[in-house]
């Protein structure tokens, strides 16, 4: 008989390792929730508003990035239902084919004219514009220069790219230049947060730019937090430091300031053309939904028409930074409405997150990779339709809880 023929038996076959091993062996979010000390997936039963529901009992939310608390604004929401009555729940197919509404296209003419530049393109979620952008335009014999400190999205169209990816200390330009210096004969591209997510700091754009002129690089900026927080008419970053002609492209998010969920890049009509032919994460994706579209379209028009929110945004946010250092919390290199409560130890932040809780606060934990090992932190960031009372509160709630867990006096 041919032994080829011949099965293997049960008692032949060496036990080898199984794909799902690691899921059996990962037990820390387990043992977080037997001690009532999980932080993720609260479930919430109402509006991103100032105040939401949590098991049947209202909370302030300093965890949202609403930022200019227009999610649950009347007309946005008119917007959103008008256009599901016209268009339906869903375009049923990706913008390159079958998916692209008028809506879509009259949306992408008004975010290049918010963002003064030549066109915009809309995609289903602000992750699939990095990964779409990102992974389009650099391929294997093009590097790309990132901050150390950027978002998971930038990441991971870094690594779809098949460029050569290197990092530079956070906001550290003097690693920047080096690092320039080191590729100067090779096509770059320089990609920034505006404003990073964690650390609310800015990043110091001005001498991106001046270094990107210097070593002919080009710059796209990961504006997710800044549209509609930074600049005279929350324009962003680029325009908070007066320099928006200097930037090639520009990113944003609308599940921020801009009440829904999607995202963008922006930039010159001939790039923005090439991304539309060849990003992937647009080309294979579906449509973003009809309400979800005309959600951003009214907010833009919101924003414009209402300077004033950005004026409160900024009120509330100074109230809380000089709070919280008058409290002696150490908020690191913020300058934004992400306030960010340096705590270190990973249980002492999940503990702070859940008696914050029982103080009536929501506020987000944020522990490794998230950031850097041993700098666990309870990120905190504000809206424009907080009132001073619901501030007030807030740190009152914090001084109680960080005075009884010793990270204050």
């Amino acid at each position: 008989m041919d032994s080829r023929l011949v099965q293997d038996t049960p008692m032949d076959i060496e036990k080898t390792a199984d794909l799902f091993d690691k899921c059996s062996r990962f037990t820390k979010a387990q043992e977080l929730i037997h001690a009532g000390m999980y932080p993720y997936f609260r479930v919430i039963q109402s509006a991103q508003d100032p105040e939401v529901v949590i098991d049947g009992k209202k909370m302030i939310m300093v965890g949202s990035n609403n930022y200019l608390g227009l999610t649950n604004h009347p007309q946005v929401k008119e917007a959103a239902i008008n256009a599901i009555n016209k268009y339906g729940s869903g375009c049923a197919g990706s913008r390159f084919l079958n998916g692209t509404l008028d809506l879509h296209v009259d949306l992408e003419e008004k975010l290049a004219g918010f963002i003064r530049k030549e066109a915009a393109l809309v995609f289903s979620t602000g992750f699939q514009v990095n990964l779409g952008v990102i992974s389009s335009l650099a391929g294997k014999d093009d590097v790309i220069i990132i901050d150390k400190m950027d978002h998971a999205s930038i990441i991971d169209g870094c690594r779809l790219s098949y460029a050569d990816v290197v990092k530079f200390r956070h906001n550290d330009m003097a690693d920047l230049e080096r690092i320039l210096r080191e590729n100067k004969q090779r096509k770059k591209l320089i990609v920034v947060d505006g404003v990073f997510s964690m650390e609310g700091d800015i990043v110091n754009l001005p001498e991106v730019v001046a270094l990107a002129k210097k070593y002919h690089a080009r710059i796209m900026v990961d504006d997710a937090h800044g549209i509609g927080v930074l600049g005279k008419t929350g324009r962003g970053t680029a325009e908070h430091f007066g320099v928006e002609n200097e930037i090639d492209l520009i990113m944003g998010t609308y599940s921020k300031s801009l009440a829904s969920i999607g995202g963008f890049i922006a930039g010159t009509s001939q790039v923005i053309h090439f991304i539309k032919h060849f990003a992937r994460a647009l080309i294979f994706s579906a449509s973003p939904p009809p309400a979800s579209v005309a959600a951003v379209s009214t907010a833009l028009d919101i924003i414009d028409r209402e300077p004033e929110r950005i004026q409160k945004l900024w009120a509330n946010t100074w109230k809380v930074h000089n709070g919280f250092k008058a409290l002696g919390y150490e908020i690191g290199p913020t300058e934004t409405p992400i306030i960010p409560i340096l705590v270190g130890d990973d249980m002492k932040a999940f503990t702070m997150a859940m008696m914050l809780q029982q103080e009536g606060v929501f506020a987000n934990v944020a522990v490794s990779p998230a950031v850097a090992a041993g700098k666990a932190l309870i990120r905190t960031s504000y809206m424009a339709t907080h009132t001073d009372e619901h501030l007030d509160r807030v740190l009152t709630a914090f001084a109680k809880v960080g005075r009884s867990l010793g990270i204050i006096a």
